[in-house]
């Protein structure tokens, strides 16, 4: 589904009924925005691992704009803020009151983002192997010195100057990257999820190349007033767990869950774990 907002328009998908029969009435389930990251990938990542929370909300993933199957457009509009103000259109555009929004990654800057600036729009939150501000740039080449390969570092050159030339060259990144996202990584399994995955250079270049060098929401978190759920990994090199174990010091009780058996991505490396935590997390009165 399609839906023109703004300047642009939003690739959506819904999974999961929203009124459902619960004995002698009709439920309403509550809606998630599931905010993808990258910036540069789209929402399939989250499928199917995370479908199985459709028995518990309605979900609604999205694109970014100039990623997925969103609309393209000039690539200097490809910003965070815009990102924000594209996802609380949405919200209007689906005739939506509070939303659940669950961020991961570069998602979760966006979620982190939304949830102190709409503060009264959110009903919980839950930030996923995501970080506050720029700081994480420099972490994350530190980190990359000490465990990376040689190929891995040069081929992640082209992330720090943002520089991508085409969906190839990124496709590459992710998968020489791979057992640094990963610590399940198998080298004989498929990439499946970035197979299917369409992949926007412009997104991701303009971000490290640019607005990520300045990002920092670390004065608005205390503006957050929704219950929230900080996940952060023990193994991720590019969203170190120190600056999730920040965030949720600075939001106004925040609960802090550190995955000790992942890397950046929990959901190859504990995926039943996170659905439990997630969960476990949404806790509605009807």
């Amino acid at each position: 589904m399609r839906a023109k907002l703004r300047d642009t328009e939003i690739y959506f998908d819904i999974e999961g009924a929203g009124l459902v029969p619960d004995g002698a009435r009709m439920r309403e389930k509550p809606v998630a925005f599931l905010v993808h990251g990258g910036p540069g990938a789209d929402h399939t990542s989250f499928k199917p691992t995370l479908s199985p929370l459709s028995k518990k909300m309605q979900l609604v993933y999205f694109d970014h704009r100039g990623q997925g199957r969103s609309a393209r457009g000039a690539k200097e509009t490809y910003t965070l803020d815009n990102n924000v103000e594209d996802m609380e259109a949405l919200r209007q555009h689906l005739g939506l009151d509070q939303i659940v929004v669950i961020g991961a990654s570069y998602g979760g800057m966006v979620a982190l983002t939304y949830a102190s600036r709409y503060a009264q729009n959110v009903s919980h939150l839950i930030a996923i192997v995501t970080v506050p501000d720029y700081r994480f740039l420099e972490r994350a080449k530190s980190i990359l010195a000490e465990r990376g390969t040689d190929e891995q570092k040069a081929v992640a050159q082209r992330l720090w100057d943002g520089n991508f030339e085409n969906e190839a060259q990124l496709r590459e990144y992710f998968t020489v990257m791979r057992s640094l996202y990963s610590i399940t990584y198998d080298p004989d399994a498929p990439p499946k999820a970035w197979d299917r995955s369409i992949l926007s250079p412009d997104a991701i270049n303009v971000a490290f190349g640019g607005f990520l060098r300045t990002y920092d929401v670390r004065s608005e978190l205390p503006k957050i007033t929704a219950p929230t759920l900080v996940i952060g990994a023990r193994h991720d090199w590019i969203c170190p767990p120190e600056f999730s174990e920040e965030i949720a010091k600075a939001i106004p009780n925040a609960d802090l869950r550190i995955f000790e058996h992942s890397g950046h991505s929990i959901r190859a490396d504990e995926p039943e774990a996170l659905l439990d935590a997630i969960a476990g997390f949404i806790v509605y009165k009807h």
